[in-house]
């Protein structure tokens, strides 16, 4: 690929749904979730309020409980709030019907799991490519396939594209679920404590990796995480306890 592709293709994502025009990548307002076991409600989140700016590389912190996966849901679309406002691209997510809310998803929301998601029948190039077969619009072929390699060639694995997943190593597969998170051009990307599955120096470069990633294509980055190596290079860090923000900082 020569280099003046390069640049065309990394540069901040174009086809975002609806980017605010304010800079703000998501925001909540009073934000409750609760949750009914039986006749019992347990509140996971408390009167929530939080604005993350596009192309931050956020952090939520908070020991298990918190809230803090319940929050990325939220932001993700997978879940709704019992209450309060989520908006995220400039959408407030309650006005939203099925449709919208999943083409809103697609379009604007990447996301890395810690399980890594692959699908086991598809090599690291079918699997990073996947996602632009979904939804209505499926771009050209000739443009799938070379941003496609443009990622994988990214996160490292160009000699690795043909293999499948059991093929591979833990970071070897967290990388693939990086590129594939990446393929739409999202404007977001969560990534629900991405190196919880990995060894410490396998964990630290896939955190360099998506700092790098964070920088160049100015895709912001929202992560649950009890991991300290994430939080230090964290541009901004929201802490959680017991459902509530306890302490938020910008550096």
């Amino acid at each position: 690929m020569s280099e003046t592709k390069q640049t065309d293709t990394t540069k901040a994502p174009s086809n975002s749904a609806g980017a605010d025009p304010a800079g703000t990548a998501t925001e909540m307002e009073g934000v409750w979730k609760i949750y009914h076991l039986g006749k019992t409600e347990v509140p996971a989140l408390k009167g929530i309020g939080l604005s993350i700016k596009e192309g931050d590389f956020a952090t939520i912190a908070g020991p298990s409980g918190s809230g803090k996966s319940t929050l990325l849901n939220l932001i993700g679309c997978i879940d709704v709030p019992s209450s309060g406002t989520v908006r995220v691209a400039g959408h407030d997510t309650s006005t939203l019907n099925d449709r919208r809310i999943t083409r809103l998803r697609h379009r604007t929301i990447g996301f890395i799991f810690q399980s890594f998601n692959l699908m086991p029948v598809l090599n690291v190039f079918e699997n990073v490519e996947f996602p632009l077969l979904l939804g209505g619009k499926t771009p050209p072929k000739a443009e799938r396939r070379e941003y496609t390699n443009y990622l994988i060639e990214q996160v490292g694995l160009s000699e690795w594209r043909r293999h499948r997943p059991s093929e591979l190593s833990g970071g070897q597969r967290q990388r693939v679920a990086i590129a594939r998170a990446l393929v739409t051009r999202p404007q977001i990307v969560l990534a629900d404590e991405p190196t919880a599955n990995l060894d410490s120096k396998t964990g630290t470069a896939i955190i360099e990796l998506m700092k790098k990633i964070n920088t160049e294509l100015a895709t912001t980055f929202i992560f649950s995480t009890h991991d300290p190596s994430i939080v230090e290079i964290a541009d901004h860090i929201v802490h959680l306890h017991d459902g509530e923000v306890t302490d938020e900082t910008r550096h």
